[in-house]
Order: C-alpha cells, then structure tokens, then sequence
C-alpha cells in the first residue's frame, strides 16, 4: 500500500474555501492535477472539473464521474458594528454548542485576520443560572479582529469567515477543521494518481464541486454537465463509536474500512453498483462497511438525478465529530477509500 500523503490532506484542510468562496482550494487543486486529465475547465459555479479520456475500450465509453465537493462550513461577515464587531450568517450546518470561544480567520481582499468568537450576553462571572443554560444561535454569536472601529475599513459585507485551528496528527488518526469535505478533494486527486499508468475503458471525470453544503448546488450543474453513466460521490460520514451513542446509531467504526454508502436523505444507491464495490472490495481484502444515513446528502445524489439519470453509489469515510473542529478520521479508513477508488477505476 502507497503511503498516504497527509501533507497535501494538511494544505487542504487548512485552506480557507466556504460555500461560493472555494477559490483558494479551486487553485490548489488545479495545481496538483495538471498534467493528469486530458481537460480541465471551471464552470460558472466555480466547480473545477476534470476529464480523463479513455485510454482502450469502445467507441462510446461509459462516464464515471468523482464528486468531491470542495466547500466547508463557515460564515459570511453580515453586519459590522461601529465599534467593529462582525455578525455573522452561516453558510452550511453548525450546531451551537460547538462555536463558542473559537478562534477564526476572516478573509478580505485586503488579506486575512484573525479573529476570536464568542456570543452576545454576560460571561461566566456575572451570568445569572438562566443566562448558563442557554445555547445562542449562530446568529448570536459575534467575531472580533481586535481592531476597533478600524475594522469598518478592512471587513466588507459577504468576507468569509473560517474556522482557525491547525491540522494534527494523533497515531493512526488525524484531527482538522474541513476534512468535510477536504477528504473528498484529496481522494478525488489521489484516485486519478493512481491510473495514470493504466489503461482504463472508461472515461473518467473528477468534479471538485461547489457549495455542497448549502445543498448540491456545484454537483447539481457539474453532472448535467458532464452527464454521466456512473457517479461515485465521495464523501464523510458519521462516525459515532464514541462514549454516549447507541449502537444502532453509530453509522461506521474507526478502523473498520471505507464506507460502501447505500442511503441517506438525498439518494439511495444503485443496487447493483454496490454489489460490484463490494464484490470488488471482497476480492481485493480491502475493508469495507456499508453504511446509511436517516438524514442528510452528498453529490452522489446530483449524479444520479441529473438528466436522464445514473447509476449511483458514495464512497465515504467514517469522521468523528463531523461539522466541528475537530473533525477525526482513521488514516486506515482514509487508505481504504483510495484503494477501492483506485481498484474500481483500473477496471473500468
């Protein structure tokens, strides 16, 4: 097994890129895959997306088409104060009890600040018992850059707003903000490495899509556009085997192997194709778990909806305490996904 390059997941994860603000990832992206696909071209919602021809096989080669959404979750600066407090709207899903007393970057076009978050209201030593038990709102909470009423001259109405915090190694895991969905882009990146050298019958394409978070939106346009016969969307999702989750909840275990994604709140998986993963994944003792969701999507779902349709199935790995800072997965888990990608391409 190749070794994994954590350094590019690192300069993925930390660069700043939320919903209709994935320039800076877009670029990285770009620079790491020239050379790799026959076409490249970004479409007018800011997707990146890549095309491998065929090399063999007949005259109408079936599509693949990758979704790697490029988005995290963060904010847009909403208001500025005169005394040059930021508030804030959230593009994408946090809940409440993860934002407090967080540090942040807020990215403007005359550079980035850092920034410290808090909510309105009294801290702790003259809180009431009833100002202790409540949880703001996202739209409670407010950033200061440290800079006064200057920051009405830095911040603009629409700058994005990141979470801080550094990427980190911990044995077998690594812990980031954005490995949602900056696992995807690197999978996406390192699949396609992984066939540079093989003849493949299909015709493969890897949309490193927009604004996931805010619903589909890139993936919806990108597989119109592409049209594709199969589309794999790649992904995280929950890792609950943590202290305080039933067992039925628990969606995958760390360690276990990549999930094979049959179901969530947007799309259920093509049967046959997950029988072909999984047969796949079987013969080459790569690990695996199937894995559904009650609620929520991925791109997968715009594939397989888009035009005429396609057939559809997730590729996804198993993350631990998914939409906050420290988001965790199992390198393990991460190797597995690139493996049954990889395995699935050469045979295409």
């Amino acid at each position: 097994m190749a070794e994994l390059d954590l350094d590019l997941l690192r300069a993925l994860c930390e660069t700043p890129g939320v919903p209709g603000h994935e320039d800076r990832v877009r670029a990285l992206v770009r620079g790491e895959v020239e050379g790799l696909f026959d076409a490249i071209e970004i479409d007018p919602m800011g997707s990146l997306l890549c095309r491998r021809d065929a090399r063999g096989g007949g005259e109408r080669p079936s599509r693949i088409m990758l979704l790697c959404h490029m988005d995290e979750i963060g904010f847009l600066v909403s208001h500025v104060t005169d005394k040059g407090f930021l508030y804030l709207q959230p593009v994408g899903g946090f809940d409440p009890r993860n934002l407090f007393s967080r540090r942040v970057l807020v990215c403007t076009e005359q550079g980035d600040h850092k920034g410290v978050m808090n909510p309105g209201g009294r801290p702790l030593h003259i809180a009431s018992a009833e100002d202790k038990k409540k949880v703001p709102e996202p739209t409670e909470f407010f950033v200061d850059l440290g800079l006064g009423a200057a920051a009405k001259d830095v911040v603009k109405i629409g700058d994005m707003v990141v979470m801080d915090e550094p990427f980190v190694a911990m044995g077998d895991k690594v812990v980031s903000k954005a490995l949602d969905n900056r696992i995807a882009c690197w999978l996406g990146i390192e699949a396609i490495r992984g066939v540079v050298d093989a003849d493949h019958g299909a015709e493969i394409h890897v949309a490193f899509t927009a604004q996931e978070e805010v619903g589909l939106r890139g993936a919806r346009t990108a597989a119109y556009a592409v049209r594709p016969d199969i589309g794999i969307g790649i992904d995280t999702t929950l890792a609950c085997d943590t202290p305080g989750v039933p067992e039925q909840d628990r969606t995958t275990v760390q360690g276990e192997g990549f999930g094979l994604h049959i179901r969530d709140g947007s799309f259920i998986a093509d049967k046959g194709l997950v029988g072909e993963v999984e047969a796949l994944a079987q013969e080459l003792e790569i690990p695996y778990q199937r894995t559904m969701l009650r609620a929520g999507g991925q791109d997968g779902a715009a594939a397989q909806q888009a035009a005429a349709g396609a057939r559809a199935v997730g590729i996804v790995v198993g993350t631990r305490y998914i939409h906050t800072v420290t988001e965790m997965i199992d390198t393990r888990d991460l190797a597995a996904a690139r493996d049954i990608l990889v395995a699935y391409l050469r045979r295409a």
